[in-house]
């Protein structure tokens, strides 16, 4: 049984001329354990509306996400949160760290919505992607690809089986991008989770030895149809 298994998705948003229009519309989409996964998306096609709604972040109109013998779709929304704190990890373009908690209670924070808070581990993570002497830090006070670097280390922090990446070097210079890119995958195959990456940047995707178009696997014409 694949670690990911997506059937039918479908998720769309009212337009302002009061219709409604499909963002998302997926016959089938799945992942195994493990599995390291570039798609390449354009921006506004819709990949980070599929990973929010892979997430849990966002509510499907139908179809289902299993993540292992779970389904995401169906859940109520602190069911979803719990199956996210528990099974997957999240590393977003803009970092999302919270700009009042240091770089340690950030990946705490993280911690305690899944199997709980652990200063050891936590502190652990962050040594191990190069901020054992800023735990203390804020991220105001950490440069681009530092911040970068929290976001990983608390993304893997709950022990993730499934690793989201959007667009997680957009906003990163070429140097640090390559090395928040290889943080990331190292982190995942270190720890055993799958990593689903999405992004338009071609030297990433040249990074990876999977590769799928986005756009090839969303028939949003077709469901419009």
């Amino acid at each position: 049984m694949p670690l990911l298994s997506i059937r039918n998705l479908q998720k769309s948003f009212l337009s302002p001329e009061g219709g409604r229009k499909v963002i998302v519309h997926l016959p089938a989409f799945s992942l195994e354990a493990g599995q390291q996964l570039a798609l390449r998306g354009e921006s506004g096609s819709g990949k980070t509306t599929f990973l929010h709604l892979i997430a849990g972040i966002l509510a499907a109109d139908q179809g289902s996400i299993r993540l292992g013998e779970r389904d995401m779709v169906g859940l109520n929304e602190p069911g979803r949160d719990r199956l996210r704190a528990q099974s997957i990890g999240y590393v977003f373009q803009t970092f999302n760290l919270l700009q009042g908690y240091t770089c340690l209670e950030n990946v705490l924070l993280g911690m305690s919505f899944g199997p709980g808070a652990d200063r050891a581990r936590a502190t652990a993570l962050l040594e191990r992607v190069g901020l054992g002497a800023r735990l203390h830090h804020y991220p105001r006070q950490l440069s681009t690809g530092q911040q970068q670097r929290v976001a990983v280390a608390r993304a893997i922090a709950n022990r993730p089986k499934l690793v989201l990446a959007d667009e997680p070097t957009g906003n990163l210079d070429r140097r640090n991008a390559t090395e928040a890119l290889a943080l990331i995958r190292e982190a995942c195959r270190e720890s055993g989770a799958a990593l689903l990456l999405v992004t338009h940047d071609p030297e990433v995707l040249g990074a990876f030895e999977e590769v799928s178009d986005f756009a090839t696997l969303n028939r949003v014409g077709e469901a419009a149809a």
